[in-house]
């Protein structure tokens, strides 16, 4: 990659584009909100505001600090990357905490629905000599009671070796590193791809100001997305880590369980690694 795309992968351009794949999303899935619901959540958020003013005896220069902040947030159309990253693993735990299946995590904001379908055994689209470790990431889709789920979807997407995702980055082909794979008639599903890098939340932005100054870093480790699911069951939607990589210890996101990490071994040729991963889906 260039390092005039590395300069044009800027907070405001990912950002946006995350802003309005969520729209896109959210305008297709809308439902109404219970009124009750809604006072009693947001008088709860509020009143903890609230508290921590009066515990930390805010001034008026920090609040208009924050206020500043904030608008900032929405001007940089970061809202999707904060709440993705610090929010959204609290409420991914809370919606399965019942789940008897496969442990999930986090979306992320760089979710794109529609890519290509592909069969059992399929080379996601990428360029020619994409850079990164070769990677066949393969397994099967089972039921919670051992009974393959044949036909399952596997959608996966993920960073490049520089760590941008397709249609987030310019420069990108649309695709890239992003498809749906079909699983064959016993579930099973065999995906070459390469293996994705670590990288930085975009800190150009309000998001990075934050970061900046509260002294924290801003890496998610390596990672590859998944959502996988099967007609009566539930969707899962997961991130699957990388064994000794950088900043699974330490993931801004919070989005690590112990469960998600790969060990990908030497397969003899070359340089390329594999590895085997189940995925195990709970009932509708």
């Amino acid at each position: 990659m260039t390092d005039t795309t590395i300069e044009q992968a800027t907070a405001a351009k990912s950002g946006a584009a995350a802003t309005e794949q969520f729209r896109s999303r959210r305008a297709a899935g809308a439902a109404g909100s219970d009124t009750e619901r809604v006072d009693t959540l947001v008088t709860e958020l509020l009143t903890a505001a609230h508290d921590i003013v009066r515990r930390h005896k805010v001034t008026y220069e920090e609040y208009n600090a924050l206020k500043a902040w904030l608008i900032q947030v929405g001007e940089d159309g970061e809202w999707p990357l904060f709440l993705d990253v610090w929010v959204e693993h609290v409420v991914e735990e809370v919606a399965n905490e019942s789940r008897e299946g496969s442990k999930g995590t986090i979306e992320g904001p760089y979710y794109v629905p529609d890519s290509p379908r592909l069969p059992a055994e399929a080379t996601l689209p990428m360029r020619e000599n994409e850079a990164g470790t070769p990677l066949l990431f393969q397994g099967q889709v089972r039921s919670v009671d051992g009974t393959p789920l044949p036909a399952a979807k596997v959608e996966i997407w993920h960073a490049d070796d520089d760590g941008f995702y397709s249609q987030f980055a310019p420069g990108l082909p649309e695709w890239n590193l992003r498809g749906t794979v079909v699983a064959d008639e016993t579930g099973r599903f065999w995906i070459h791809t390469v293996q994705p890098a670590p990288y930085q939340i975009p800190t150009d932005g309000a998001c990075g100001s934050l970061i900046a100054a509260a002294g924290w870093h801003a890496w998610r480790p390596a990672h590859l997305h998944l959502k996988v699911s099967a007609p009566d069951h539930q969707l899962i939607t997961t991130q699957l880590y990388f064994k000794g990589g950088t900043h699974v210890e330490n993931d801004i996101a919070s989005a690590v369980k112990p469960e998600l990490i790969l060990d990908p071994k030497p397969t003899g040729k070359g340089d390329n690694h594999e590895v085997t991963y189940d995925f195990v889906l709970d009932k509708a």
